[in-house]
């Protein structure tokens, strides 16, 4: 009798793919391999793992990616100053290119003929597991549940009506089946009442990792970061392994309400949708970093970077982390951090956070030349030259329209009303 071909399935003992585990057994003959990759989820593995095989897998791998997903996904945003649409701080986006890749890995030692997801066909998971198969793997095939003719579960009311008509214990509570994505960056809740724009976040039913800021210490604390060519490598004078410190500034920042956001995004296949993001340790890497920043780079590279970023932040959330784009992009981020060394002290406070301090021995902030009191190394009067020259154009274009008699620099005294004086 001939081996049944494989599947590898990214599985992560959610709803979704617990459901998906007997639906591919009953409509495809395939072996389920099921991987589990951990980027900080926090999840009870071993239990995953048994509900996995318990569920019809033929074998569960759980991949521990924390490391790697730090030090090569989040860091590499971190450092280009990445966010989506002014809040977002990808971290559902940086984490899918790596199980991507991983699932590939698996798929290649398991000799598999395909790789399954869950990702629905209204989600931006979909693009980015995809594109990074094609980008390792374009021989293998993919199968997306949520867009195949024999999936007819259309809801996550389906799924646990599907669950329990076999006797499968239902992964999630139906009072509060909010869509929940977990790592060591952020966690992120969409779906159920969060549907509702109109309607404030029940946020005491949704946050995991965040005290709300009212609930907050009433004591504000200081938190200093150091880093060294953009990565942050100490927290309070102490230096951590990028675990560590990640983990470090999650409970810091998650007890003084850091890192809350509750935001109506534009999906990458184009619609709308809205989630709640916690992401307390990233909001005050990003802050402190971009504080350095300001200190060491000029000011033409700092601007110029902020294009890039924007530019970076939508390959990486569109699922483009393998593109040759995003390579040159990393490269010229990882040249303008070559000075991003020193430290930065921020004081957090009820979800807020304000500069204590900074400091890089590669600092551009000259206090000779930056005080109010004339220095050594400028010189008021040299101000004259550089005005003359900056608003030559300006000159020129008025002394053209005086010239013509039509323009802004025509203009007829007026009579304005005054405030009498008191």
């Amino acid at each position: 009798m001939a081996k049944k071909q494989k599947v590898v399935l990214a599985y992560s003992g959610g709803l979704d793919t617990t459901t998906i585990i007997p639906w591919l057994k009953e409509n495809y003959d395939y072996d389920v391999i099921a991987v589990c990759v951990d980027v900080g989820q926090g999840d009870d593995w071993q239990r995953i793992k048994a509900r996995a095989l318990k569920t019809g897998a033929s074998a569960c791998y759980v991949i521990d990616a924390r490391k790697e997903y730090i030090e090569e996904y989040i860091w590499p945003a971190l450092k280009g100053n990445a966010i989506y649409e002014d809040r977002y701080l990808l971290g559902t986006s940086t984490a899918r290119p790596l199980i991507g890749k991983i699932l590939v890995e698996c798929a290649r030692q398991e000799k598999a003929v395909a790789i399954c997801h869950g990702a629905t066909g209204k989600g931006n998971d979909q693009v980015r597991f995809e594109l990074t198969v094609k980008a390792f793997a374009p021989d293998l095939n993919v199968i997306a549940v949520w867009r195949d003719p024999k999936w007819t579960l259309q809801s996550r009311e389906d799924e646990i009506a599907y669950l329990e008509a076999r006797k499968i214990p239902v992964p999630v509570k139906k009072k509060s089946s909010y869509s929940v994505d977990e790592n060591i960056w952020h966690a992120s809740h969409e779906g159920f009442d969060l549907e509702r724009t109109d309607t404030e976040p029940a946020w005491d039913n949704i946050v995991k990792n965040t005290q709300l800021p009212e609930n907050a210490p009433d004591k504000p604390e200081y938190v200093q970061i150091d880093f060294e060519k953009g990565v942050p490598v100490a927290v309070n004078g102490k230096k951590m392994d990028a675990l560590t410190l990640m983990e470090t500034l999650n409970r810091i920042g998650g007890k003084h309400g850091i890192g809350l956001v509750d935001l109506v995004e534009t999906r990458c296949v184009g619609m709308k949708s809205r989630g709640i993001y916690e992401t307390p340790g990233g909001t005050i890497l990003y802050y402190a970093h971009e504080q350095l920043e300001h200190l060491c780079l000029d000011r033409d590279t700092y601007h110029f970077k902020q294009q890039v970023a924007l530019k970076q932040s939508d390959l990486i959330y569109d699922g483009l982390w393998f593109s040759t784009l995003m390579d040159a992009i990393m490269a010229f981020n990882d040249k303008t951090e070559e000075t991003v060394t020193g430290w930065v002290r921020l004081k957090l406070y009820k979800g807020t956070m304000h500069g204590a301090g900074s400091y890089s021995p590669y600092s551009l902030y000259n206090e000779s030349i930056a005080s109010f009191a004339t220095g050594d190394l400028y010189d008021h009067h040299d101000a004259q030259g550089f005005i003359t020259l900056f608003g030559l154009p300006l000159k020129v274009r008025a002394l053209m329209e005086q010239h013509v008699g039509a323009g802004r620099a025509v203009v007829k005294g007026s009579s304005r009303k005054r405030r009498p004086t008191e």
